[in-house]
């Protein structure tokens, strides 16, 4: 047991010291501790970071006493990363007390009072929480926060869709330029709400800071891809830029079928052709989805795989988290569109679909009616990441409920195969017991009037001071001269993301 642990240190970077029945693994800013029993077992192991006294690590004892030296080995580097501050002495020290101030704040704005959104306490914490799901952060392993999970829909597909949580590590790392940084609590005390429910905070001028070359980051677990909208949203949060000459630039759904920019793997269409996949839903049925790499391949839907999001003040992580799951929402959706590539060659389709984008965090799906030889169109807003809204073109049918139902299955399910096999049953079901109200030129509205919405909760401006749509939502009404059954909430969403507290608190270090 010494030898290998002894060469588990050595391999790892860590400094090795022996007493006659403990043996401690160093590192600047802690140690390990492993007590050893006279028979070669393990009595028990503790971490002690810098200045404090040794903690019982109940997860590292186990992995020894069942001689899993291998997973040890990936937990001692995972543990050595979380205490790998750069910076030289003082510096280092510095900031591992701000990350852990920031880590003791966010921990007390988890455990504020909020109003419950979900049956599943989890997923309520994760969807909807201030902090996320907050797993606070341990001796032996860094805070992370759990902030998007989405249900799956049945699909054979559902496992490459965002169905796993999407989580993130907060830590420090280096910039740059020099930021301001906490060096105590910044909640008043006791913790205290806002009337809009948010938590009340100190600026930095208000608290002991430092200034120092580093800043907190979210590490996300995976990577997400995010337009070049949200991603300058990001900075406009937290008044700390994210250079876009680290990101590598792509269309979106390039990015969601986790393809490497540049590379084709077999099955994969080439850079610069359309994507076209077989999804199949329950029942047997299968959908083959056409994403044109024309329509995709435009400046607004240019997308990067975000790995991290550098932030200065505990009240920017509430806005950064609900930006990201405004995008991990959108994410979610187009990814359920998407089949691995090659999956479903030579399989008959009972659908085909085209999916088209009308701004950042809206897209159109045309299909053809299965009562006649004409288009429809299902329009999707992802007004945030709990207010999905689909508006439906060209049905040939008078139900003004038709679009608060599909809305519903859209959010419940946060798959367009689910939404549209309910859609197409619904479409059965109406024309085989009801009879189609003639169009008429005065039934007949333009969908351009439906209003889509931009990362910032406004509308995109249409032609003539109208609110845009897509272009194959007009094709497909005037194709089947069918009225629209419920427009989209023209009135623009609220300030999705309230906390943008670059601005609240200027920082004028950075």
């Amino acid at each position: 047991m010494r030898a290998r642990l002894e060469m588990i240190a050595r391999q790892r970077g860590m400094g090795f010291h022996l007493t006659e029945a403990t043996c401690y693994l160093t590192a600047d800013l802690f140690y390990l501790e492993v007590v050893l029993l006279p028979y070669g077992g393990v009595e028990e192991v503790k971490v002690a970071p810098h200045g404090k006294s040794p903690v019982p690590s109940e997860s590292l004892l186990r992995l020894l006493r069942s001689k899993d030296f291998e997973e040890f080995s990936v937990k001692l580097a995972a543990l050595f990363t979380q205490y790998n501050i750069p910076g030289d002495g003082e510096t280092r020290l510095k900031l591992f007390s701000s990350m852990q101030w920031l880590w003791n704040d966010l921990e007390q704005i988890s455990q504020l009072p909020s109003v419950p959104k979900d049956s599943d306490p989890r997923v309520d914490m994760i969807n909807y929480g201030r902090s996320g799901c907050l797993m606070a952060g341990k001796e032996d392993s860094p805070m992370t926060i759990q902030f998007h999970t989405a249900p799956t829909d049945g699909t054979e597909t559902s496992d490459r869709q965002e169905s796993l949580v999407q989580a993130a590590r907060v830590t420090v790392g280096v910039s740059e330029a020099a930021h301001r940084l906490q060096m105590a609590s910044l909640l008043p005390q006791p913790p205290q709400l806002d009337p809009q429910g948010h938590p009340v905070f100190l600026s930095l001028a208000e608290a002991p800071h430092e200034t120092l070359p580093a800043c907190f980051l979210l590490k996300l677990q995976p990577a997400v891809p995010m337009t070049v909208a949200f991603v300058n949203r990001l900075s406009q949060i937290t008044g700390v830029a994210i250079p876009h000459v680290d990101l590598q630039w792509a269309p979106l759904p390039k990015l969601l079928t986790g393809r490497s920019l540049g590379s084709n793997l077999p099955g994969e269409p080439p850079d610069g052709q359309d994507t076209v996949s077989t999804v199949h839903v329950p029942g047997g049925a299968a959908h083959r989805y056409v994403l044109l790499a024309a329509a995709w391949d435009v400046p607004a839907q240019r997308a990067a795989a975000v790995h991290s999001i550098p932030f200065t003040h505990p009240a920017h992580v509430a806005a950064l988290l609900q930006l990201l799951r405004h995008q991990s929402a959108v994410n979610t959706l187009l990814r359920s569109c998407v089949g691995p590539p090659g999956d479903g060659a030579g399989s008959v389709c009972d659908l085909h679909l085209e999916v088209l984008p009308e701004s950042e965090t809206s897209f159109s799906v045309t299909f053809q009616r299965p009562d006649v030889d004409s288009l429809a169109v299902l329009l999707v807003n992802v007004r945030d990441a709990n207010q999905i809204t689909c508006t439906l073109f060209g049905s040939g049918i008078v139900d003004p409920s038709v679009d608060e139902h599909l809305s519903c299955v859209m959010k419940k399910s946060v798959s367009v195969p689910a939404t549209l096999k309910t859609l197409h049953g619904k479409l059965r079901e109406e024309l085989s017991s009801a009879p189609i109200r003639p169009a008429t030129a005065e039934g007949v509205k333009d969908p351009s009037s439906a209003t889509v919405t931009e990362p910032d909760g406004g509308p995109t401006a249409g032609p003539e001071g109208g609110l845009a749509a897509s272009g194959s939502a007009r094709c497909a009404a005037s194709v089947a001269q069918s009225e629209l059954l419920c427009e989209i909430n023209a009135s623009p969403a609220g300030d999705s993301y309230p906390l943008a507290l670059a601005e609240v608190f200027p920082l004028p270090d950075q």
